[in-house]
């Protein structure tokens, strides 16, 4: 084995012994709450799909009619990748949201790097969540802006941060609304206020409450009355199918279109991919979509009161479908985890470093598409294993 060999083997050992190490799980299955591994069936709490969607006939549909004209996009959409059902899709989102302009991405990922590189650089400054999701960060680095992380959903630190002297051509302040991994809502309204005050660009990554919290599922800035400059968010989520976005007004999308290196140097969706997307907005901003939330709705107040009568509640009510099970060690968070697993439910761990230290836990995630008998089954195990 070379040298080079033995050295990432040797990081893979230092992975297991923390117990660390990662497998993807090797699933199989119809829908996204319904599994089966090694022929053994798996119900999982673990799935982004939050109103059932994903195998939804419409998207499926859209999917294959839309194949007729080819699959892959074959080139950046700045070259010859830009096809009908890619500005159709821009065009969905910006109605769903009220939004003058959208402009598409690949991932959430690419689309989160694009706003931090492109609206901020050495001469800026950005003031971002302790708790915002890793492409939030990574896009933080890659700008080459000043930094400050202020405690997670602390508004009053995100404004005195705000205001740190010096001189910078832009100040940004960045957030998630509906945290990936806390399954909390940022205090948005004092946050914008915030930013108005300093004359910063503010930016609410919204990927995990599109389609689940708001009017028509638009969000929870809506929700509450606050238009941020910059709205983020996915399509592999609440939606059903894949991709991400960024939304605003037009001058915002024309500057992402023209700047922006995770727009400019990638091959762009698959309009196939595209369509289904399209089809996935239009059922959640629709009666089915209505319909699907208030199923989600009342799993969420099941489960919610389950787990606060077990102990195992996070404390405040989760507005959303997030819900993290607290287990603090890896080891504990693994064997929990293992043991759902023997009883036929599916609860990643979810350990450092997508988590800080000390605060392994499993992330339940609820569907539309899940019943009251199956969350009553996931409650019952988690009280035997995790109380």
């Amino acid at each position: 084995m070379s040298p080079f060999l033995q050295d990432l083997a040797s990081e893979l050992a230092k992975l297991e012994r923390a117990q660390r190490l990662r497998a993807n799980p090797a699933l199989a299955g119809s829908d996204r709450i319904h599994f089966t591994r090694d022929g053994a069936p798996l119900l999982a709490f673990a799935s982004n799909d939050y109103l059932g969607l994903a195998s939804h006939p419409a998207l499926c549909q859209a999917a294959v009619s839309s194949c007729r004209d080819g699959f892959g996009a074959a080139a950046a959409r700045l070259v010859t990748g830009d096809f009908p059902a890619h500005r159709l899709l821009e065009e969905a989102l910006a109605t769903f949201l009220g939004l003058p302009d959208c402009l598409l991405f690949p991932t959430g990922y690419q689309a989160n790097l694009a706003v931090m590189t492109t609206l901020a650089g050495p001469d800026d400054l950005i003031v971002s969540d302790q708790a915002n999701h890793a492409s939030i960060i990574d896009g933080c680095r890659l700008s080459r802006a000043q930094i400050k992380i202020y405690p997670h959903g602390d508004s009053a630190a995100a404004r005195a941060a705000l205001r740190s002297p010096g001189v910078f051509r832009r100040r940004v302040l960045v957030t998630e609304s509906l945290f990936s991994m806390d399954g909390d809502v940022a205090p948005l309204a004092d946050l914008s206020t915030a930013a108005s005050e300093s004359g910063a660009v503010f930016v609410v990554d919204e990927a995990h409450a599109l389609g689940v919290l708001g009017p028509e599922g638009r969000g929870v800035c809506q929700n509450i009355g606050v238009a941020p400059d910059v709205t983020v968010g996915t399509l592999g989520k609440a939606f059903g199918a894949f991709g991400g976005f960024v939304a605003g007004e037009s001058p915002l999308r024309q500057f992402l279109l023209n700047r922006a290196r995770s727009y400019i140097f990638t091959t762009s969706l698959p309009p196939p991919v595209a369509a289904a997307a399209a089809a996935g907005v239009l059922l959640a901003g629709g009666p089915e979509g209505e319909r699907r939330r208030q199923r989600l709705n009342i799993n969420r107040a099941l489960l919610q009161e389950r787990l606060r009568s077990s102990h195992l509640s996070p404390g405040a009510d989760m507005p959303g479908p997030i819900f993290p099970v607290l287990l603090g060690a890896d080891a504990r968070a693994l064997a929990v985890s293992r043991a759902l697993a023997q009883r036929g439910i599916l609860a990643p761990a979810i350990r450092p470093p997508t988590v800080p230290e000390g605060a392994a836990r499993l992330r339940i995630t609820l569907s539309a598409a899940h019943t009251a008998e199956e969350i009553n089954r996931l409650a019952d195990a988690l009280q035997d294993l995790a109380a």
